[in-house]
């Protein structure tokens, strides 16, 4: 059996820790060390037929990049490197980070655009988690018009 790639793009820190926990709970015989986005290549990433991939949430629906104020490179700026990669047969699961009480307008909103990001060059998303118990506010339905 394959290993699971993880992989994360951070500013604080804050989902490297989350994805280093994810990897200790699921261990190292399951899943290879947890890698920052902004420090691995395209070749790592596909090497992988089952993804974890994590992103914190910068503006309002927006990948996290320099260009949304982060400190360093981050999901932003791998993207394009996805361009005319095929991730048929992929299976991708996505967590992502944010605050629902300080930031309930913007909480965990860059995982929406992870999400059509990968699921757009076709890989399977797989895995939910129920909004029940999150306090936050639904900008636009628009968000979710690919989640069916």
């Amino acid at each position: 059996m394959s290993k699971i790639g993880i992989f994360f793009g951070t500013d604080t820190g804050s989902t490297r820790l989350v994805a280093k926990k994810i990897y200790s709970l699921l261990g190292e015989e399951l899943a290879d060390k947890p890698k920052n986005i902004n420090r691995t290549t395209i070749t790592e990433l596909l090497k992988y037929d089952a993804l974890i991939l994590g992103t914190p949430s910068y503006g309002v629906g927006d990948l996290p990049g320099l260009a949304v104020g982060c400190m360093e490179a981050n999901w932003q700026e791998f993207v394009p490197y996805l361009d005319d990669v095929d991730l048929k047969g992929k299976r991708v699961a996505l967590f992502g980070l944010g605050n629902q009480e300080r930031y309930a307008s913007r909480f965990a909103s860059s995982l929406i655009q992870l999400y059509r990001v990968f699921y757009g060059y076709g890989a399977t998303i797989i895995g939910s988690w129920s909004t029940e118990g999150y306090q936050f506010k639904v900008i636009s339905e628009e968000y979710f018009t690919h989640l069916g």
